[in-house]
């Protein structure tokens, strides 16, 4: 028996001899993105998903603004997925599934947040500015 497995209160089993893993979140998984080949794959995705909206503004492919500003915000979405994906390595299974209980919470306080403030913001522009010029002109 050697002096490291006597330590940290394991005894003479060793950390993993339990038959669980604690819940460390070291996932083996057929798919592993922290390889070079995995950075390399999440970096591409990221120019070429940076790289199409800047066309598509300076090119103005679309007619209307509107329009490529969905277009954006849709590529938006996509990069933030590949960067958490591939560089920040969440998914359903790391930590146990609390890095994901942990965004969408996050996502749910964002669009509360955002929601709100949209909701406000109008509310205010219809209820606080005037109606037409002949009521600018009657102002004190």
């Amino acid at each position: 028996m050697s002096a490291h497995t006597e330590t940290a209160g394991h005894g003479a089993h060793g950390h993993n001899d339990h038959g669980h893993d604690h819940g460390h979140g070291h996932d083996d998984g057929p798919v592993s993105h922290s390889t070079f080949k995995g950075y390399m794959t999440g970096f591409v995705l990221a120019v070429i998903l940076t790289a199409i909206p800047f066309w598509l503004v300076m090119g103005k492919v679309f007619d209307k603004p509107g329009t490529t500003a969905l277009v954006i915000l849709a590529f938006a979405v996509v990069q933030i997925v590949v960067h958490m994906v591939y560089f920040l390595h969440m998914d359903a299974k790391s930590e146990g599934g609390w890095n994901m209980l942990a965004l969408i919470f996050t996502l749910v306080l964002v669009v509360i947040t955002l929601a709100g403030s949209l909701w406000v913001m109008y509310h205010m522009n219809t209820n606080m500015m005037p109606h037409s010029v002949h009521d600018m002109k009657n102002m004190p």
